[in-house]
Formats: structure tokens, C-alpha cells, sequence
């Protein structure tokens, strides 16, 4: 049975595991296989990007369809492998912006279509995740100089702002039908965790404070008025008054009832990266983070198998036992961020066990990229998940710890690059 660890680092293996040559070169391994598994096979030539099974190849070649999510979280990871240096990232870019701007956009209401193939939309809905990612890709590319990229910015922005964008309660409404009437009456936390994402990632590209205000704005609500009054843990669903919605039960793999112990991983790290941006004024900021990552692995870690349980009621016990990547891929991006500012050794504990974890139940060291999904017992299935969705969640977590923790990733890597070289 394995036990949680709570020991202390010896003096002897003290030191952090990101400073070590060693671990630098197997996180960038580790993000170089990513890159293989992924770059090429998501090509589609007729625009857009496949999504992939476990052998990388596409899960549906014949008029595949893609989704909005997908199509920008390859721009922005191929914006990242640009930074980098790896070769092909621009021609990739390129690809995603045209086909972004080309198809996913609305030419006659405005906003983006959630999917599409090739013969026209699929779903034609205008959701808010979707323009959070959208915002995310155009900030990326603009780092990487892309010619579509302002424009890309300012349309997002204008669409978020005039259709989105809840101006009294600070946060964005969820969706609309495709001619921007209403369509329900949700509101919900991960397309507003994701746009305070964006938000901070537009304020790093433009300079504009506009971006970050907003961000501050939606982490006040999610997490400062909600979270904090529920023991640190992060509701997902709301009435239109942002009143709690206990009871909702929406789909599985989006929005999934009760709390996800993913979202407290990923709302610790962005926090921080909030908490940096804005100057160091927002205190409880730091203190909500810390909190959040050590909920999350007390009360979603599971202390018999390992794993993050997907789901959670309030009574904290699991819901949907399955353990997926992307919770251990973001536990492992919050670890590194906040012990960079916070030097009690449970952070970088942490950080092993979760590297330990990834390094022998999820990465498939056969096939490439990273098992979308284990069983309570962590052998792999496929129940929630079908193949590799994306690569954006592993790559940011072998990449997150190999630079500076001042803000977004990309921003951090042009900032260590524009560093001295001695």
C-alpha cells in the first residue's frame, strides 16, 4: 500500500531537482519526444490540425473534425517549440493562425466556431473556452511574430468584451448559439480559469493592463469568493447569479459534477503567475495557491494506487476514479512554480513523486506522448478519452521547471534568452 509522503529531504539530496543538469536534460528530452509524437502527424493538409491515437496516428483522416481547443493549443505549443529553437514550429504556426482565422472564425456574426471539418461547422456554438484559447494563441503568436497575430488579439478581445465579458459580477457568460442568442443560463469556472490564462499571457504581449485587471477580477470571484469559503477547493459549476450549482451534472470529459482536483492544480500555478504579474500586491494570492496544491493531494491523490481521482464530491470523496494526464502534467508545473517562492521541502517532494509518477504509469515510452488515461489501478483505458488529445499539458510541465517562474512560459523563456550570455 503506498503511503503519502510527508518526510522531509535529506541534506544529502536536498537541492532541487530543476537545478540539476541531469533533470534539465531529461525535461527536455521528454518535451523533444513530445514534440516528435505530436508536430507532424497533427497535420492536416487540408487546414487544421488531427487529433491522434495511441500510435500517433490521426483518429479520423477522412474529413476529421477540429475543434477550436485543439486548433489554438497547437499554436501555442508550436509558438513554445519556436522559442525554443526546435525547427518546424513556424511552418506550424502558420498553419494553425490561417486555418484559425480562416475557418474557426465567424465571417459573418463574429467569434469562432467550436468545430468544424471540411465540409463546414459542426458545432457552431460560440463558447467561451473556446475564445479563452483563442486570446491564448494570438498572445502566443504575436511572441513569435506572426502577421496574423494582432489581429487575432483585437478581434478576441472584442468579441470577449462585447459578447462575453460580465462587466458586474467579473467574469465572462459561458455560451451562445451561433447568432450570439442565449442559450443556457451556466456559468462555469474552466473557461474562466482558462481566460485568466489568456488574459495574463495578452498583458505580457501587448502591455496592455487592461488584460491583467480582468484576470485579477475573475481570480477574486473563483477563488478569493468562492474557493476560499469552501475549504480551498474549487467549484466548477454556477447559476447565472454565480450562485453554486451543486447539483449540476453536465458531460463527463468538460464539465464533470462535483469539484476536479486537476482545476485546484492548475488555479495554484496560475495564482502565482497573478500574483507575479501584478507586482507582488495580492497576498492572498500565494497563500489560496499553497492551499489548493496541498488540498489537491490530500484529498485527490489516491494513497493506494496513485493518481489523481478525475472527480470529487463534497463530501470529498471520488466520483469518477479514473486518473488522467493532464492533473499530474499541471501538478507538476504548480510544484516547480511555487518552489521557486516557497522553499518548504512538501513542494519539492512533491515534485518528484509527480515526476515519479509520470515517468512509470504515464508517459508511453513505447508509442510516445503521454497515456490519456488509467484506471483506479492505473492500467490504461480509454472510457473518458479516446488516443493523445493534445500536447499542451505535458509540454508545459517539462518546460515550466527549466525557466524563470515570472510569469506565462513563453514569456519566461524569451526572458531567460534575453538574459546575458557569459
Amino acid at each position: 500500500m503506498m503511503t503519502e509522503t510527508t518526510w522531509n529531504l535529506p541534506k544529502t539530496n536536498s537541492g532541487p531537482w530543476q537545478s540539476r543538469p541531469f533533470h534539465r536534460q531529461y525535461l527536455m528530452r521528454q518535451a523533444n519526444d513530445l514534440f516528435d509524437f505530436f508536430e507532424a502527424a497533427s497535420i492536416n493538409p487540408k487546414g487544421g490540425f488531427f487529433e491522434l491515437d495511441d500510435d500517433g496516428l490521426p483518429l479520423a483522416e477522412d474529413n476529421a473534425t477540429r475543434q477550436i481547443h485543439v486548433t489554438t493549443r497547437m499554436i501555442h505549443c508550436a509558438v513554445i517549440g519556436s522559442l525554443i529553437g526546435r525547427p518546424g514550429s513556424d511552418e506550424i504556426i502558420d498553419h494553425g493562425m490561417r486555418y484559425l482565422w480562416e475557418k474557426h472564425r465567424d465571417h459573418k456574426n463574429g467569434g469562432y466556431l467550436w468545430s468544424l471539418n471540411d465540409e463546414g461547422p459542426q458545432d457552431d456554438s460560440k463558447q467561451a473556452y473556446g475564445h479563452a484559447f483563442v486570446l491564448l494563441a494570438g498572445s502566443s503568436a504575436k511572441l513569435a511574430g506572426h502577421p496574423l497575430a494582432d489581429q487575432v488579439i483585437a478581434d478576441a478581445t472584442q468579441v470577449i468584451e462585447s459578447r462575453f465579458w460580465d462587466e458586474k459580477v467579473g467574469a465572462v457568460r459561458e455560451e451562445f448559439a451561433n447568432d450570439w442568442s442565449e442559450t443556457s443560463q451556466y456559468r462555469g469556472q474552466n473557461s474562466n480559469m482558462h481566460l485568466t490564462e489568456a488574459l495574463m499571457a495578452a498583458f505580457e504581449a501587448t502591455g496592455d493592463k487592461a488584460y491583467l485587471a480582468k484576470a485579477q477580477r475573475i481570480a477574486e470571484l473563483i477563488i478569493r469568493k468562492h474557493a476560499v469559503q469552501m475549504d480551498y477547493r474549487v467549484a466548477e459549476h454556477f447559476h447565472a447569479d454565480w450562485s453554486l450549482d451543486n447539483g449540476y451534472e453536465g458531460s463527463e470529459m468538460f464539465r464533470p459534477s462535483g469539484s476536479t482536483p486537476g482545476h485546484w492544480l492548475e488555479w495554484s500555478r496560475l495564482l502565482y503567475q497573478l500574483f507575479v504579474l501584478g507586482q507582488k500586491e495580492h497576498g492572498w494570492m500565494t497563500d489560496a495557491a499553497r492551499k489548493l496544491f496541498r488540498n489537491s493531494i490530500e484529498l485527490g491523490w489516491d494513497k493506494m494506487h496513485g493518481g489523481f481521482f478525475y472527480t470529487l464530491d463534497w463530501d470529498n470523496q471520488p466520483i469518477l476514479r479514473e486518473k488522467l494526464w493532464w492533473p499530474v502534467a499541471e501538478a507538476i508545473g504548480a510544484a516547480s512554480f511555487i518552489s521557486a517562492y516557497d522553499h518548504d521541502d512538501y513542494f519539492q517532494v512533491w515534485y518528484r513523486k509527480l515526476w515519479d509518477h509520470a515517468e512509470n504509469h504515464v508517459i508511453d515510452h513505447a508509442r510516445g506522448g503521454w497515456l490519456s488515461e488509467l484506471k483506479e489501478d492505473l492500467t490504461p483505458t480509454s472510457r473518458l478519452f479516446v488516443g493523445k488529445p493534445d500536447i499542451y499539458h505535458a509540454l508545459q510541465a517539462c518546460l515550466i521547471p527549466l525557466y524563470p517562474a515570472t510569469g506565462s512560459l513563453t514569456h519566461a523563456i524569451i526572458e531567460a534568452d534575453h538574459r546575458p550570455h557569459r
